[in-house]
C-alpha cells in the first residue's frame, strides 16, 4: 500500500471574512445547526505576517511559494540525498515540504532537521486520503472514501477525518492534501475511480465535508482537490494531459457541487488539476520539442499534438471561477508540477510563473526548483509578474505559519508518536468502516461460504507486491475453518506460478477470485489486471466452476467478467477491507454496503444485497 503514489495531487465561510480578524478557534453555527469552527487566520497572524513580509528579500519570497518532494530515508548528513534537500531549504529557501513514502520516525526526524536548517519555518505537508497510512510505514490506513460513502453514514467521514488530522498533527504534518471531490461519473477513470466519494455530486460533497470539518477541527488544513474535477476524464493527468470539454453550465450541475459546498462550509485550501477545460479557456498548447516525464515508463506518456491550457496555469478557471464566483479566499495549491499533463506542454520555468498568474500561492513538487525560482526572478525583474501578486501568496502562507505556532516550535517531539499514532481506536474505526461498506451486488447462493468446500483463492494484481498483498484476506478464511489454496498471479509471475494457479483452480470446488485491479497512478495497467490471471479466470467460469469474483480495488471490474455470478465489491486492499470481506463471506458479519456508483448496463447506484450473518 505504501508503495501507491497517486499525488495529488481551503478557505473561510466567506470572502469578506478571511483576514477579518475572527480567531481561528472562534464557532459560528453552520447550516446543519451545529457549531463549527471558522478556519482562518486570527488578526495577530495576518499581522505578524505582514511584519515579516516587509524584511524578507526577494530570494526569500520567491522560495516560500515552493513545496518540494521526497521519499523518507535515514541519511547520514553527509549523504548527497540529505545535502540536495538541505541546499532546497538553505540556499532556495522553500516554504514546505510533502512528504510521501516512508517509516514515522524517519519522516518526523528528517522533517525536523530541515526544520532546524530553515530561516523561516517549513510548512510539512502529507497527501492523506486514507490517512497517515497512505504513507507512513506501520501506520493505520483507512479505507478509500468510496468505501466510506458505501455504509451511508458521513459521521464516519468526519470521524476519519478528525483522525487523519490528529495523526497528522502528531507527526508534525499541518497541512493535508485530502480530500478528494473530483465526481466519478467515468467508470473508465484510471486515476480517481475509488478515491472519489462516489458519483452523486451531493454524496460527494457531503461526505467531503465531512472529512473536511473533522480534519480541521484538529488545527490541519484541508484540501479540497482536483479543481475543477478531475472525475469525468479517461485520462490520467500524470501521464498526459485530460481534457474535459464541459461547459460552464454542465459544471455547475455536477463538478463544481462539492467544490462549491467544500468553499461554503470553510476549507482551507484548494488543489487546481492539470485538466484541461476548452469551453471555459480555449488558449491552444502544443508539446514541447524535449520533454520529461517522471510517473510513467518510457512511452507510456499520453502526447496531444493540440490541447488547452490546462486549469492549473488558467487566470479564466483559478481567479475567474474558483476565487470570484464561488468566492474561495484561501490557499490555492496547484496539482504536483511534475506531471507529464504538464511537463509535456510546458518548461518549469514558465509553469511557475503561468500558474502564479492564474491565482496559485503554493507551487507543489517541481521537477526543477532551480528552474523554477530562476522563472519566477525573471518574471518579477521584467514587470510581467506583479510583485504584489507574490507578496499575496507569501503572505497566506506566513499568517498560517503564524497560527500553527510555527514560529515558537517547529520542531515535532518524538516521544509523543508512539502514544498518538496508530492506536487501537483507529484501527477500531478502519474496521468499522471496512465492516459497513463491503457489498453483495450478486449472489447465486454460494454465500456465505460453508467449511465442507475445497476453496481456490485466485488473487490477480495490477501490481508487484507479491502474494502477501492478500494475506489479510486468506489468513480470515482460515481463521473461519475454511479449506484455503491460496494462488496468486501478477504481470512478472513465471510460468510455474501461471501453472500452479490453473492446477488449484481445477482441482477446487469453488473458486474465490480476488481481483486487486487497484488505482496506479502513472501506470498504463491501472485499474487493469494483468492476462495470466484473467485467462484462468475466464477458463474456469466457462468449465462451469462455481465462481466468486470480488473487486478489492476497480468495482467496475464486473464489466469485464459480466458472467460472474457472485460478485462483492470491497472498494480497496486495505487489510481492514479483505478481513471484513472474509467475514462477510464466511457469515459472521452481515453484508451492509450500497454501490456509491453505478455499474454500467448492469446495476444503478445504490445497489446491494443485504445478507444476514449466520
Amino acid at each position: 500500500m505504501k508503495s501507491f503514489l497517486s499525488l495529488i495531487c481551503i478557505c473561510c465561510l466567506a470572502a469578506s471574512l478571511f483576514g477579518s480578524g475572527l480567531n481561528a478557534r472562534q464557532t459560528v453555527a453552520t447550516s446543519g445547526g451545529h457549531a463549527q469552527r471558522r478556519f482562518e487566520p486570527s488578526k495577530k497572524s495576518w499581522e505578524s505576517a505582514d511584519k515579516l513580509l516587509k524584511k524578507m528579500s526577494v530570494d526569500e519570497r520567491v522560495g516560500q511559494l515552493l513545496h518540494v518532494g521526497v521519499n523518507a530515508r535515514f541519511a547520514n548528513q553527509d549523504n548527497s540525498f540529505f545535502k540536495e534537500l538541505r541546499r532546497q531549504v538553505v540556499d532556495n529557501k522553500i516554504g514546505g515540504i510533502i512528504f510521501f513514502v516512508g517509516g514515522v520516525y524517519d519522516s518526523v526526524h528528517l522533517a525536523n532537521r530541515m526544520q532546524d536548517a530553515a530561516k523561516i519555518p517549513l510548512m510539512i505537508s502529507l497527501d492523506a486520503e486514507t490517512g497517515v497510512g497512505m504513507r507512513l510505514e506501520d501506520t493505520v490506513v483507512f479505507p478509500w472514501a468510496m468505501a466510506v460513502t458505501a455504509t451511508g453514514d458521513p459521521r464516519l467521514a468526519r470521524r476519519m477525518g478528525e483522525t487523519t488530522g490528529r495523526e497528522a498533527r502528531a507527526t508534525g504534518f499541518r497541512h493535508v492534501f485530502a480530500p478528494v471531490l473530483d465526481v466519478n461519473n467515468a467508470p473508465d477513470n484510471p486515476v480517481i475511480n475509488v478515491r472519489s466519494f462516489g458519483e452523486d455530486p451531493e454524496d460527494v460533497a457531503k461526505y467531503g465535508v465531512a472529512f473536511i470539518e473533522g480534519l480541521q477541527s484538529q488545527d490541519v488544513l484541508a484540501t479540497a482537490k482536483h479543481f475543477p474535477g478531475h472525475g469525468d476524464t479517461n485520462v490520467d493527468s500524470h501521464r498526459g494531459l485530460p481534457v474535459i470539454e464541459h461547459t460552464r453550465e454542465q459544471l455547475e450541475k455536477t463538478e463544481l457541487v462539492p467544490f462549491r459546498q467544500a468553499v461554503e462550509a470553510g476549507v482551507a485550501s484548494v488543489m487546481i488539476g492539470h485538466i484541461g477545460l476548452p469551453k471555459l479557456d480555449a488558449e491552444q498548447i502544443t508539446p514541447l520539442r524535449q520533454f520529461k516525464t517522471y510517473y510513467t515508463e518510457e512511452g507510456a506518456e499520453i502526447v496531444r499534438e493540440s490541447a488547452v491550457i490546462p486549469a492549473s496555469m488558467s487566470e479564466k478557471i483559478q481567479t475567474g471561477i474558483l476565487k470570484n464566483d464561488l468566492g474561495f479566499k484561501g490557499l490555492v495549491v496547484s496539482d504536483a508540477l511534475d506531471m507529464s499533463g504538464l511537463t509535456i506542454y510546458m518548461t518549469q520555468e514558465e509553469a511557475g510563473v503561468r500558474a502564479l498568474l492564474a491565482g496559485t500561492d503554493v507551487l507543489l513538487k517541481p521537477a526543477d526548483a532551480d528552474a523554477m525560482i530562476s522563472g519566477i526572478k525573471s518574471a518579477l525583474a521584467s514587470g510581467r509578474l506583479p510583485e504584489a501578486r507574490l507578496n499575496d501568496a507569501v503572505r497566506k502562507m506566513l499568517a498560517w505559519k503564524y497560527e500553527f505556532g510555527l514560529f515558537k516550535e517547529k520542531i515535532t517531539p518524538l516521544e509523543r508518536i508512539d502514544t498518538a499514532v496508530a492506536g487501537s481506536e483507529t484501527a477500531a474505526l478502519a474496521d468499522e468502516i471496512g465492516t459497513r461498506s463491503v457489498t453483495l451486488v450478486r449472489n447465486e447462493g454460494l454465500l456465505p461460504l460453508g467449511r465442507g468446500s475445497k476453496i481456490a483463492v485466485l488473487g490477480i494484481s495490477n501490481g508487484f507486491e507479491g502474494s502477501s498483498l492478500m494475506a489479510p484476506f486468506g489468513g480470515t478464511m482460515r481463521q473461519a475453518g475454511l479449506q484455503v489454496s491460496p494462488v496468486f498471479l501478477q504481470e512478472n509471475s513465471t510460468p510455474e506460478q501461471v501453472a500452479a494457479a490453473r492446477k488449484a483452480v481445477g482441482e477446487a470446488d469453488i473458486v474465490v477470485a480476488a481481483l486487486y485491479g487497484r488505482v496506479r497512478t502513472g501506470a498504463k495497467n491501472s485499474v487493469g489486471l494483468p492476462e495470466n490471471g484473467t485467462t484462468i479466470l475466464r477458463e474456469a467460469m466457462a468449465s462451469g466452476k462455481k465462481v466468486i469474483g470480488i473487486s478489492f480495488g476497480n468495482p467496475y471490474v464486473l464489466s469485464s467478467f459480466p458472467e460472474l455470478k457472485t460478485y462483492i465489491v470491497s472498494y480497496g486492499d486495505m487489510p481492514s477491507l479483505q478481513r471484513a470481506t472474509a467475514r462477510a463471506m464466511t457469515g459472521e458479519i452481515d453484508f451492509q454496503g450500497r454501490l456509491p456508483i453505478s455499474l454500467p448496463g448492469l446495476y444503478p447506484r445504490g445497489t446491494g444485497l443485504r445478507l444476514k450473518a449466520n
